[in-house]
């Protein structure tokens, strides 16, 4: 597709967009210029716009009929309400991937194609079972043990490539809209359209999901009440997936759910505690676990699939996050807002006391009402909105794990509507912040640094043997310098030695 041609696209997305109100700025109908609003309406010229009872399905299937990268696009901004508003990210979170699959030859000679000896690995290859924008899965047998069902995975024809042309056209748009409007860059729209850009990148490359989906197994699986599928290395590679096959209900299905006994308010907990336990314990969260991508099996326990989108954290991250939900937990809202300064997301010039004020704006409203009206992702969304006045820039780091909230925390109020957040996510945080920064914490960082101290004790003679030879070739060439010289440098290179380990061993 040439880049003419993707700009049109993008720009018949633009114009179902705007023309529902919810993507204007609050009172645009009546502070605008009128100039602006005559724009407006001109560009928006015969474009249906829907109420409120039916605009996110009909925004999902118009959407989803200009092509798979625009179902990722809209699939993006649903995780940016700073950019275009609350009511229709919400909206958009109802948009899936609706794609009809191509064709079983193509995906059965691909197999082939990719995978060495496929037929001594996999059998009976069926038809696809699910089609998504960028791939589709197939049900097979295990060639070696015929009672063991497996899961195919295929990217879908020259995918990547459709992808990438219209990534060119969205980077184009992001770039001019930071030109001409300069109050937008605190939004940061190139870098958040890198994270979208990394995280297709993972989703068309399917040994790198295979590798998230391997470091999840090994995270999880003494894990009691959530696991995942085991990949099949040798039957897979860039375009092919394949794994066990899990057996399980879909979440969707949350009728069957409570009509097979399952506890549907423990379900609930169990996926805040399992996300906020992987998101925190490993910096590694499953980054798309909406109720597609998650079953139950018979006996309750969480089943991730699908992880073509992943989130990580740092240190930093991680303790910015579990000291945020902590803060607000407790009422220490100048904890909250210290963490955002010695984090360095607030610059320092700015107050802590008054973005403490501001944080108590958010954070006392909800501690009246009941528990099943308090959201989580809520809050946080409130935060980055009050954040803008103390001129904090979005954090694209954390665009995925806000997104994700946001996601799992829906799914979770479908199996228990009066479900407790603050109740779930309680004993994880705190359990961490006292594991990471307590006693234990300190315990575990003097601990590596004798392990590294003691690293560089094993190298020592080694090192010392080397700064001698070094001293006697520096005496070799002058024969007539006395003994006492090469020994100074000797000393001289034991005292750096030991000095280098004093160093290390102090910090």
């Amino acid at each position: 597709m040439s880049r003419i041609a993707g700009t049109i696209r993008l720009m018949r997305m633009a114009r179902l967009l705007l023309a529902q109100d919810s993507v204007l700025p609050p009172n645009f109908h009546t502070r605008a210029p009128l100039s602006l609003r005559a724009a407006r309406r001109l560009f928006t010229l015969g474009v249906t716009r829907y109420d409120n009872n039916e605009r996110g399905e009909a925004l999902s299937e118009r959407i989803a009929k200009l092509g798979p990268s625009y179902i990722k696009l809209g699939q993006f901004l649903a995780t940016r309400p700073d950019i275009i508003g609350g009511n229709l990210a919400a909206d958009l979170r109802l948009l899936q991937d609706k794609m009809a699959p191509f064709d079983s030859a193509l995906a059965a000679k691909l197999l082939q194609d990719e995978v060495l000896n496929a037929n001594d690995i996999i059998s009976e290859l069926g038809e696809p079972i699910a089609a998504a924008s960028i791939a589709q899965v197939h049900r097979a047998k295990d060639a070696r043990n015929p009672q063991r069902n497996l899961a195919v995975k295929f990217l879908r024809p020259n995918i990547e490539d459709k992808l990438r042309a219209e990534l060119d056209v969205f980077f184009g748009v992001a770039k001019l809209i930071e030109w001409l409007m300069p109050s937008a860059r605190r939004l940061r729209p190139t870098d958040s359209l890198y994270i979208l850009q990394r995280t297709i990148s993972l989703e068309t490359d399917l040994r790198l999901e295979a590798a998230a989906l391997s470091e999840m197994y090994e995270n999880t699986k003494n894990d009691p009440f959530f696991t995942v599928p085991q990949v099949i290395w040798e039957a897979t590679s860039k375009q092919v997936l394949t794994m066990e096959w899990v057996d399980g209900t879909a979440a969707s299905k949350v009728d069957e759910l409570a009509e097979a006994g399952h506890d549907m308010p423990a379900l609930a907990n169990r996926l805040i505690q399992s996300f906020l336990t992987h998101a925190l314990r490993d910096g590694f969260f499953h980054a798309d676990l909406h109720q597609g991508n998650l079953m139950i099996s018979k006996d309750g326990t969480l089943v991730g699939i699908d992880f073509g989108i992943v989130g990580r954290l740092s240190f930093d991250s991680r303790r910015f996050l579990a000291e945020i939900l902590h803060g607000f937990i407790t009422r220490d809202y100048h904890k909250v807002a210290r963490v955002h300064f010695e984090a360095g997301y607030v610059p320092k010039h700015n107050s802590v006391d008054e973005f403490s004020q501001a944080l108590r704006s958010i954070g006392e409203p909800i501690r009246d009402q009941n528990a099943d009206n308090i959201s989580m992702a809520n809050l946080l969304s409130h935060l980055f909105d009050v954040t803008e006045q103390f001129e904090m820039e979005t954090q694209p780091q954390l665009l995925l794990l806000q997104k994700t909230m946001v996601t799992i925390e829906g799914v979770a109020r479908s199996f228990d509507p009066k479900l407790n957040i603050w109740d779930a996510a309680q004993p994880i945080v705190s359990d961490w912040l006292k594991k990471a920064l307590g006693p234990e914490g300190k315990l575990r960082e003097a601990r590596a640094s004798f392990q590294g101290a003691g690293r560089v004790l094993k190298g020592l003679p080694n090192t010392l043997d080397a700064l001698h030879l070094a001293a006697m070739k520096l005496s070799e060439p002058e024969p007539q310098r006395p003994d006492w010289v090469a020994r100074i440098i000797g000393a001289l290179a034991l005292a750096a030695g030991l000095s280098a380990i004093f160093l290390i061993w102090q910090n």
